[in-house]
């Protein structure tokens, strides 16, 4: 596994490249004293509990090398070579492996290489709805459109346990309490490659990426559930999931997955002077991803997502970086599947969106979901200590944040009425400076959500 990253490191050691086309993104002095040589490794464990998952156990691991600094490549890149390697397992046979291998500058050159592999079953994702009535407050699935509606989440949790009458092909008293969770087990392959233009700063990508994915509902599953009368807690089978109703009212398409066959293209200006966590630079992006039987694929539809990220470093403290993001996105075609709606892809890495920790912080995972989007993020990313334990270094942060966003069923009424907005605080620690463990707390009108993840929201 060590073998191949190895020789690209000492391939692009011999480079005799001039690496002019890499020159505006040289890192800061301060970050470049404190880079690492060689190889090395970061990681840490994963662990969690949950109704319908179990209890599980994983690692997230990152294994980097950076080559030694008579490398010319040394002050440019923020690694030579980068293996990404997270695994874990649950009691209920939920399970995850995920690869990922990253090569800038391959062997000194212009081309950047990335092959990712993603093999999971994950039971505890959110689908609250498929279009801009997402916007509206939340309401049960089993209740008409006019029925009652919940400010926060923590009432609906409440209420959506408790049991009720079973509506035609459920028992008769059920729970809600898993109404809004699914079941997927995806396999996915990608392969993509891009290539400097000019001085450097603007890239063009290509790339193609198979998946296989099946999903399920939880109709029948014994559930927690609330007794009315007595206020106790008991167990009940699970209602008809919200996800099922969508389907079986032909409002949704894909929840009998399938094969996804996509080609994608991004044209992408980057002036960051570090990946993983700049102090400085631009980056834009226009991408997109076409599917269709042509292909390969059981699906015909056309997303396109642009983004711009803005960092800059202010005169206050060791290092204090103000950052912002916005980005909008829209799904052409009306044969788009569910899922496709619940990530905007970015050659800079997918984007959960609209709520969770990546686009908006204090809302669910998926909680807006519609054909077009915006959204805005703005952190104050602030250092306030380092230290150094043996060969590992760690830095120290805090990160005010403040998000927005909003969907729309047409891209053309996007506009600023209806946005929801987020804000909290989060804490970064900087290990050996390229892996960044984040933790959010965000405060929203609707909940109140901590997140655990590593690398920077955006």
């Amino acid at each position: 596994m060590f073998i191949i990253p190895i020789q690209f490191a000492q391939a692009q050691k011999q480079a005799t490249d001039t690496l002019s086309f890499i020159k505006s993104k040289r890192m800061s002095d301060a970050d470049l004293a404190k880079k690492r040589e060689g190889r090395f490794f970061t990681g840490i464990p994963d662990i969690s509990s949950d109704p319908v998952t179990g209890f599980g156990f994983g690692v997230r691991t990152n294994v980097y090398w950076n080559g030694e600094r008579t490398n010319p490549l040394f002050p440019y890149t923020p690694y030579l070579a980068k293996l990404k390697a997270n695994a874990a397992y649950y009691t209920s046979n939920a399970r995850e492996l995920v690869l990922s291998l990253d090569v800038p500058y391959y062997k000194g050159t212009r081309w950047r290489f990335k092959l990712d592999f993603k093999a999971q079953q994950n039971p505890a994702n959110l689908y609250f709805g498929l279009t801009e009535r997402t916007l509206d407050p939340l309401r049960l699935p089993s209740t008409p459109s006019n029925g009652p509606t919940y400010k926060t989440y923590a009432a609906y949790d409440r209420d959506r346990k408790t049991l009720r009458p079973g509506q035609v092909g459920e028992a008769a008293l059920v729970t809600d309490a898993l109404s809004n969770r699914f079941r997927e087990t995806e396999f996915m392959l990608n392969l993509k490659a891009d290539y400097a233009l000019g001085k450097g700063k603007w890239r063009v990508l290509g790339g193609y990426e198979i998946q296989h994915l099946s999903y399920s509902t939880f109709e029948g599953l014994r559930a927690d559930a609330i007794d009315p009368a007595s206020a106790d807690n008991t167990s009940a089978p699970n209602g008809t999931s919200l996800l099922r109703r969508d389907f079986e009212q032909g409002l949704i398409k894909g929840l009998n997955g399938g094969w996804v066959s996509l080609l994608q293209s991004a044209i992408i200006y980057d002036t960051r002077d570090f990946e993983p966590d700049p102090t400085r630079g631009y980056y834009f992006e226009l991408g997109n991803e076409f599917s269709n039987p042509a292909i390969g694929s059981q699906f015909k539809f056309n997303k396109v997502f642009i983004q711009g990220k803005a960092f800059r470093k202010l005169p206050v403290g060791p290092r204090t970086v103000l950052a912002g993001r916005f980005g909008v996105g829209n799904i052409f075609g009306n044969n788009a599947p569910f899922f496709e709606f619940q990530d905007q892809w970015s050659p800079d890495g997918s984007i959960n969106a609209l709520g969770g920790r990546q686009s908006l912080r204090g809302y669910r995972a998926n909680r807006f979901l519609a054909r077009s989007l915006w959204m805005a993020n703005v952190e104050l990313r602030v250092r306030l200590a380092e230290t150094k334990w043996g060969k590992q270094r760690f830095a120290f942060g805090v990160a005010p944040f403040l998000d927005a966003g909003t969907v729309r069923d047409r891209w053309q009424d996007l506009s600023f009425a209806k946005v929801k907005t987020s804000y909290g605080a989060g804490a970064r620690i900087a290990w050996n400076q390229s892996t960044i463990i984040s933790l959010d707390y965000g405060l929203s009108k609707e909940d109140r959500l901590l997140y655990f993840g590593i690398g920077q929201a955006f």
